[in-house]
């Protein structure tokens, strides 16, 4: 890696992101130009193809795919650095990448930037979108800051802050016999009819939990990415499925789509931010938990 350039490598990190120059560039904060001149630098420098180029198509080769880690690594270190430099300055300024799972980030999303905005203006908020391992992998990379998931993280290593506990309710057709009378118990039959999401989402796994003994069949013929495709699924009656609390209140406006509750104790998910043990970014995170968690009432509020 020697002779190598900080520059070099955060441009070889945009280009294995994006695999593609013009979004690299872009991400980068650079002209086209200026990205593949480094790129073909590095290269000339390592003495081998990093990059193979087709088109608007951009493949790694194997020699990029085993610097990838490494120079990931690198990377993250020199930013902690830098964190660590900046402090003592205003809290919460410049760069933040923060991941987010799908059933969170559309219903926490809309009442936190807002107020991230507020408290920190200087902030420039990254934001990832994915399921829960493929978040524990990028922050254990480096590739981000903190993130937004369902506790249990089985990940040494992390360290979390509880933000908040969403109850589970039950979404299911309108007009649907079986739920006339609700509260709905764990254990009722008509959970056979229970929709999952598809492997990977954490929700599918508490879904399972919350039914215990119940095993929906519903399970083998349906499987979505999305809480949205599934709840459209419901109302159009081809099953029920677990929702949380956050997703309540855009779901109650869907016309044949009703949500009931669950007995008590009501099934619960605990909501946490998440970070890199040891993080220079420490602090930062522990006052971005304590602006989400304040939300919790507009959040949770049906």
């Amino acid at each position: 890696m020697i002779g190598l350039t900080v520059r070099q490598m955060r441009y070889f990190e945009a280009l294995a992101q994006t695999l593609h120059f013009g979004r690299a560039a872009k991400l980068a904060g650079v002209s086209q130009p200026a990205l593949s001149s480094q790129i073909a630098g590095m290269e000339q420098q390592l003495n081998c193809r990093l990059f193979e180029r087709g088109g608007k198509l951009v493949r790694m080769t194997d020699e990029a795919l085993a610097l990838q880690p490494r120079i990931e690594r690198i990377l993250a270190d020199i930013r902690d650095v830098e964190t660590t430099a900046r402090r003592g300055r205003p809290a919460m300024e410049g760069r933040f990448r923060l991941g987010i799972i799908p059933t969170v980030a559309p219903y926490l999303l809309p009442h936190a930037l807002p107020e991230l905005k507020r408290h920190f203006p200087a902030l420039q908020l990254e934001l990832r979108e994915a399921v829960t391992a493929s978040l524990i992998e990028d922050s254990a990379s480096g590739r981000l800051d903190a993130f937004i998931a369902a506790l249990p993280l089985d990940q040494p290593g992390l360290v979390s802050e509880e933000l908040f506990r969403d109850r589970f309710f039950l979404a299911v057709p309108a007009g649907d016999p079986a739920f006339a009378s609700p509260p709905v118990p764990p254990e009722s039959p008509a959970l056979e009819r229970l929709m999952l999401l598809e492997e990977g989402h954490c929700l599918r796994e508490q879904a399972l939990a919350v039914c215990g003994s119940v095993r929906p069949v519903a399970m083998a013929s349906y499987g979505a990415t999305s809480l949205t495709t599934l709840l459209q699924m419901v109302a159009h009656g081809l099953g029920v499925t677990l929702i949380p609390e956050m997703a309540t209140r855009p779901a109650s406006v869907m016309p044949d789509l009703k949500i009931v509750p669950f007995q008590e104790p009501m099934p619960q998910r605990t909501i946490c931010l998440a970070w890199r043990r040891n993080k220079a970014r420490h602090d930062e995170c522990v006052e971005l938990a304590k602006i989400i968690r304040g939300l919790d009432a507009a959040v949770l509020t049906p």
